[in-house]
């Protein structure tokens, strides 16, 4: 079995909703992705990515099989989303440091 590393983000938000569903439609154009207005799944060939929303916030698991392309994943998603939530002033994500598992 291989190793993964993953990495939870949040971004506090009343949008998350609609950053969820933003994001996954633009990737949808270049890889797999699969969601709906809740939940919301993103495969790059680096990694993937999970996405949350709730009424408050947009929560992101970043999941790789390296850090350099961990990191890559969370660079991904902070540059669109700093695009996307220009009005909110966003700056990144909030993450919470790559931890492993076995996958």
């Amino acid at each position: 079995m291989q190793d993964f590393l993953f990495d939870r983000g949040t971004f506090r938000t009343e949008h998350a909703s609609r950053y969820l569903q933003q994001l996954c439609k633009h990737f949808a154009h270049k890889t797999e992705t699969d969601f709906d207005t809740r939940e919301g799944r993103v495969i790059f060939a680096f990694g993937k990515v999970t996405l949350v929303a709730t009424e408050q916030d947009l929560t992101i698991r970043a999941e790789a099989p390296t850090a350099e392309e961990l990191a890559r994943v969370r660079r991904v998603i902070d540059d669109h989303l700093v695009r996307f939530a220009f009005r909110e002033n966003f700056d990144g994500m909030t993450w919470d440091g790559a931890s492993s598992t076995q996958g």
